[in-house]
């Protein structure tokens, strides 16, 4: 493939991921105590269709807030109603003009210090384990990010909050191998270098995601967005 190509390619990432941005921060007028985390989907599903023209999300909206938040992505817990001084996570898929995004960010309602310092932990780590990413960028693989990503989140004082810390991402529908949880995840387990080519023979992206959980006061967050994109 032309250089062009790849740069293209990354470019309509990068622009994917700029509207997501934008729609995220009009997300957070809709959010507010008394709301359900299915009242609030609903809302910000519609508010994406009628202000930023996103028509499909490529994977299901997520919004869980307080106990809600340690739960897996697979897991449907029950509704929950926000609480004034709530933590809620938000992580949508949106496709754009044939490109996918995924973005994630966490929002506390209140003032309660706990939740604020997790949520304000989370991008420094973010950053932290992408620019030791980029320090072995020609050859760390999934397992070796992973490993990263947890290390990161420890030394911050929580437990890093799920099996995978980031996954594939491209243009809409990405790589798919059926039954395949490993090589398209940064995971344990997958030893392949991130900068492979897919079955397209085009650079792979990836997303990373930083979990971090807070056990004993019972609540987590998240961010995710562009890993391999400037």
């Amino acid at each position: 493939m032309s250089t062009q190509t790849e740069t293209t390619r990354a470019t309509s990432l990068r622009t994917a991921e700029s509207q997501a941005i934008t729609f995220f921060t009009s997300i957070q007028d809709l959010i507010r105590p008394g709301i359900t985390e299915t009242a609030l989907s609903k809302e910000i599903h519609a508010l994406g269709a009628s202000k930023h023209n996103v028509r499909t999300h490529w994977h299901k909206r997520l919004i869980r807030s307080g106990p809600n938040t340690l739960r897996p992505f697979a897991d449907n817990p029950p509704d929950r109603t926000l609480q004034p001084n709530d933590i809620l996570v938000i992580d949508l898929g949106p496709v754009f003009a044939d490109w996918e995004a995924d973005f994630g960010r966490t929002y506390v309602l209140g003032d309660d210090p706990a939740k604020i310092r997790l949520r304000d932990s989370l991008m420094p780590v973010w950053m932290t384990v992408r620019d030791r990413y980029r320090q072995r960028e020609d050859d760390i693989t999934g397992a070796d990010l992973y490993a990263i990503a947890r290390e990161e989140v420890e030394k911050v004082g929580y437990t890093f909050g799920s099996h995978i810390a980031g996954h594939v991402v491209g243009d809409f529908p990405h790589e798919r191998i059926p039954d395949d949880k490993i090589s398209l995840y940064i995971t344990e387990g997958n030893h392949e270098p991130l900068n492979s080519v897919g079955k397209d023979g085009m650079r792979r992206h990836w997303i990373l995601e930083i979990h971090a959980h807070d056990l004993e006061g019972g609540f987590g967050g998240f961010v995710e967005q562009l890993l391999t994109v400037d």
